[in-house]
């Protein structure tokens, strides 16, 4: 039972009456005694709330950043009608929009006896992972509006929100790249690769080394071998969701930044034709993509990535090893997002390096802080020299990191957020046309 804001002003003016007109016991029982009666009156003609049935519907998935609508079926199996208010509560990350100004996911109720109604409530999530609604709070009025009748319902809706891949612009340009190492461009150049694709006319500018000099023995023109990019090889991405990828870099964590470059790579090499997996890990699996087509490879990677968080644990370097060797059996591509924190690298990397390097092309992706560019930069003050000081040192410590990593065979990619994405796949695309995959 609640008393709404029309009881409260009737019971005010009430007592203003008996303090001027009627004062004394008879007073109050003259104003109360009317007015008790017609708060129990509206609760016996209030429609129950415990007898309404409820159906969701709408989405079931939103890439972070825009919305989503959810509908909400009320059914009033009452004989009575129903007037009120509904509540249609969600987390405060799922940015929950009404129909009224400063209501959010508030409707307003008027259902007749058994009637139906449908009410909509839009989301705009501000985080990924899986946004579950919390519950259904129905306030019914009586016919006076001077009491209402209130319970909350369970109807569970889960919406998973995913990441935005915000380096999808990137795409076009990368597959064009791509079509021109598959050779289904017209350029003038040699087509980079391992595998012999076809002959044709020389031009100067072209490799000495792709001449077919049997070949050209047999015509009159010299004629050059043109090769095409392996495919059907294996790429495995492999996230780090340790410590280091909780840090954030401008207003993300470097593990969204990471995901976002992993879907630019995922989709451009399943589009190669190869074959792509995901392993999601810290000190133990996380997630994991495995065998899907190359249709199937960018959803999966997206809806797998979507509730990852970090963890606020150093990493198991032994154990990422050994579960990434597992998922990879064969000579493959090995794509680890991860951090070139000294620490990190010497005493969790380094020793299990080997591991990886002996029978796969490993390919270390990093996100820098772009902030510690500018700290170098500023000398207005003691203060800021003390800082581009502390920025140096740290910049410096990455690049040892990077070096002491390529001199182990690992082709490292350390960028800035807006750029990781495209140098990644950049990076993916040479290796892939100098035949290293």
């Amino acid at each position: 039972m609640a008393l709404t804001g029309r009881a409260a002003l009737v019971a005010a003016l009430g007592a203003l009456l008996v303090g001027l007109v009627l004062p004394g016991w008879t007073g109050v029982l003259a104003v109360e005694v009317p007015l008790l009666l017609a708060i129990v009156y509206d609760l016996l003609r209030a429609a129950p709330v415990r007898t309404l049935h409820f159906t969701r519907s709408g989405d079931t998935s939103v890439r972070l950043g825009g919305s989503a609508t959810v509908t909400l079926l009320v059914t009033n199996t009452s004989s009575r009608p129903l007037r009120g208010v509904l509540r249609d509560a969600w987390p405060p990350s799922g940015g929950a929009e009404g129909p009224e100004a400063g209501l959010s996911s508030r409707h307003r109720l008027d259902v007749a006896a058994g009637e139906r109604t449908r009410l909509t409530t839009r989301l705009r999530p501000s985080r990924r992972g899986d946004l579950r609604s919390a519950q259904v709070t129905v306030r019914s009025l009586g016919p006076l509006g001077l009491a209402a009748r209130q319970g909350g319902h369970a109807v569970p809706w889960t919406i998973r929100v995913l990441p935005p891949f915000e380096s999808r612009r990137h795409l076009p340009a990368k597959l064009a790249r791509l079509r021109e190492l598959d050779g289904r461009t017209s350029i003038l150049t040699r087509g980079e690769g391992t595998e012999f694709d076809s002959l044709r006319k020389y031009v100067p500018g072209d490799d000495t080394r792709s001449i077919d000099w049997r070949a050209t023995a047999r015509q009159s023109d010299v004629a050059v071998r043109t090769w095409r990019p392996e495919r059907d090889r294996h790429v495995l991405v492999v996230l780090d969701t340790g410590r280091t990828a909780a840090g954030r870099v401008g207003d993300a964590p470097r593990l969204d930044t990471a995901m976002d470059a992993a879907l630019l790579l995922a989709a451009v090499a399943s589009r190669a034709g190869d074959r792509v997996d995901l392993l999601a890990y810290d000190r133990r699996v996380r997630a994991t993509v495995r065998g899907k087509s190359a249709q199937d490879v960018l959803p999966s990677f997206v809806s797998a990535m979507a509730p990852l968080e970090a963890e606020l644990v150093e990493a198991d370097a032994r154990g990422l090893a050994s579960t990434a060797l597992h998922m990879a059996r064969r000579r493959s591509l090995i794509v680890l997002l991860t951090g070139l924190e000294t620490a990190a690298v010497e005493e969790g990397l380094m020793p299990v390096l080997p591991l990886l390097t002996q029978r796969h092309t490993v390919l270390a992706a990093a996100v820098a802080d772009p902030r510690l560019e500018e700290m170098t930069r500023n000398r207005g003050s003691v203060d800021a020299v003390y800082e581009a000081g502390a920025a140096t040192r740290a910049q410096g410590e990455r690049h040892s990191a990077a070096d002491l990593l390529r001199r182990h065979g690992v082709t490292v990619v350390d960028a800035t957020p807006g750029v990781l994405a495209s140098r990644l796949v950049d990076a993916y695309l040479a290796l892939k046309a100098a035949g290293r995959l």
